[in-house]
C-alpha cells in the first residue's frame, strides 16, 4: 500500500513537469510573441494605408493648387487686358467678358475640389491618428511580451530543473513492477496513470466502484487498478 501512496506522490510531480515543459515549448516556440508581433505588424500597416491615402491628397491639393493659381492669372490677365482700353472691338471685348467668366467657373470648381479634398483629409487625418494610437499600443504589447517571455522561460526553466532534480527520490520508493506499470499507462491516461480512490469514486475516471468491484480492487492481489479506467489505484 505504502508503494502505490508514493504513487501519488510521483503522479503529482510528473504532471507539474509536463505543465512545465509545455509551457517551455509554449514560450520557446514564440508563438505568443509571434502573435503579438503580427498584431502590431497589422496595426502599423493599417496606419501606413492612411499615411499613403494622406500623400495622394496630398499631391492632389498641389495639382489643384496650381490649377487655381494657372487660371488666376489668366483671368487676371484677361480682365487687365479688357480694362487697358487696348481692345476696342465689341466683339472681342464681349468674347473676353466671356473668357473672364468662364475661368472664373472653373476656379470656382477647383475651389470646390479643394475644400471637398481638405474635408477627406481631416476626416483621414482623425483615422491615422487612431491607427497610430493602436500600432504605438500593439508594438509596446509586442514588447512586453517579449520582456516577459524571456522572464518566464527563466523561472520555468528553474521550476523545471528542482521539479526534476526531486523525481529520482519519489522513484526510489516506488516497487520496480508498479512504476514500470505507471510509465507504461502515463502515455495512454493523458499523464494521469495513478488515482486515489476517494468514498470509493476514483478520481481518474470519476466512476463509482460497486461493492462487488471494490472487493475484487481489495482483494485480487497484485496492483490494485480501477475497474473502469484501469489505472493504478490508490486506496
Amino acid at each position: 500500500m505504502g508503494a502505490t501512496t508514493h504513487l501519488l506522490d510521483l503522479q503529482a510531480l510528473d504532471l507539474a513537469i509536463d505543465r512545465l515543459r509545455a509551457r517551455q515549448h509554449a514560450i520557446e516556440s514564440g508563438a505568443e510573441l509571434t502573435a503579438a508581433r503580427a498584431e502590431a505588424d497589422a496595426a502599423e500597416a493599417r496606419y501606413g494605408e492612411h499615411k499613403l491615402q494622406l500623400d495622394v491628397l496630398d499631391r492632389d491639393t498641389t495639382k489643384v493648387e496650381h490649377e487655381v493659381d494657372s487660371l488666376t492669372q489668366k483671368a487676371a490677365a484677361e480682365q487687365a487686358r479688357m480694362a487697358s482700353g487696348a481692345v476696342a472691338n465689341a466683339r472681342e471685348l464681349e468674347a473676353i467678358g466671356h473668357e473672364i467668366a468662364n475661368l472664373r467657373r472653373r476656379i470656382a470648381d477647383r475651389e470646390d475640389e479643394l475644400l471637398a479634398i481638405m474635408e477627406r483629409r481631416e476626416a483621414i487625418e482623425v483615422g491615422a491618428a487612431e491607427a497610430l494610437g493602436v500600432a504605438s499600443e500593439r508594438r509596446e504589447h509586442a514588447e512586453q511580451v517579449r520582456a516577459a517571455s524571456s522572464e518566464e522561460l527563466t523561472s520555468v526553466e528553474s521550476e523545471l530543473s528542482e521539479r526534476e532534480a526531486e523525481r529520482p527520490a519519489v522513484v526510489a520508493t516506488i516497487t520496480p513492477e508498479t512504476l514500470e506499470m505507471y510509465e507504461d499507462l502515463r502515455p495512454l491516461k493523458k499523464g494521469v496513470a495513478a488515482a486515489a480512490l476517494v468514498d470509493n469514486v476514483c478520481q481518474g475516471c470519476h466512476e463509482q466502484l460497486s461493492a462487488v468491484e471494490l472487493d475484487h480492487v481489495r482483494h485480487a492481489g497484485g496492483i490494485p487498478r480501477c475497474e473502469h479506467c484501469r489505472r493504478i489505484l490508490v486506496l
